[in-house]
């Protein structure tokens, strides 16, 4: 299946303005149906949930980190797409840090200074994205833990309602990891480039650039720490988030659920 749909043209996922995900009905419908399909043959977890408003923009927000389209397949984008619709186990573990600075050493920039420009504006444009992209991930914890509490408050669901709990949470949770892969692997692939930079065509401006990974690396420690709501308040996203007004008096984990 996998086969045929790279027959029929399926590559990198198409993008329109500033990099955003564009409309397709192969990416967005024929390639993730047919992955469900091969995922469930894999023996991973397969939810038919719908998914929240705030986890499709977790999912818009990730895929964001998980592509490069700007510089030329260095991310293999492609690989990332077979890996996003579940046509294939995850493959991001393979891919290697000189691929960026490879991509460097081939452009055409005008100069060294420039390139090293080039780095810098890359690194801001990743950690000026984080913050948000944090933000969403806490409020998909947050969403998963209320299906936990609605779950368990409810004794007459079905037993495929029960375990698709426990498959979107794992569904959300791999795609989280996938996140924090992401994360380490566009900081590890700056810093190599400004290693090797340095010793290639050394320039001032690498105290910028090495400044700007020194900020990022901040964001990576905590997304290895899984730490995605401590700036929230009360470090919790959506902290105003109830079930249904019929549970309001229910005590579930010695808590009250109560309608505001």
């Amino acid at each position: 299946m996998t086969a045929l749909l790279l027959g029929a043209g399926c590559v990198a996922r198409p993008t329109g303005d500033f990099g955003r995900a564009q409309p397709s009905f192969t990416h967005d419908t024929a390639m993730p149906a047919a992955g469900k399909l091969l995922a469930y043959g894999r023996g991973d977890a397969v939810s038919q949930f719908n998914q929240t408003d705030i986890e499709v923009e977790m999912h818009d927000r990730v895929w964001r980190f998980l592509v490069a389209e700007h510089t030329s397949n260095w991310f293999q984008n492609t690989a990332v797409e077979l890996q996003r619709t579940r046509l294939t186990p995850p493959l991001d573990q393979n891919f290697s840090e000189k691929s960026y600075y490879e991509w460097l050493q081939r452009s055409n920039f005008r100069s060294a200074p420039v390139r090293y420009s080039a780095v810098g504006a890359d690194i801001l444009a990743d950690t000026d994205t984080v913050p948000e992209t944090f933000v969403a991930i806490c409020k998909v914890i947050e969403v998963d833990r209320q299906r936990l509490i609605t779950r368990d408050a409810l004794s007459d669901l079905e037993p495929d309602v029960r375990a698709g709990v426990d498959a979107r949470r794992t569904e959300n949770l791999a795609s989280i990891a996938w996140f924090v892969r992401a994360l380490n692997y566009r900081y590890a692939s700056y810093n190599y480039a400004l290693d090797h930079l340095l010793v290639e065509t050394p320039d001032e401006r690498s105290m910028d650039v090495d400044a700007k990974l020194a900020d990022m690396k901040n964001h990576v420690d905590r997304a290895n720490r899984g730490d995605f709501c401590s700036q929230m308040a009360g470090g919790r996203a959506n902290s105003g988030f109830v079930i249904p007004s019929r549970y309001q008096t229910m005590r579930i984990d010695n808590e009250v659920i109560a309608i505001k």
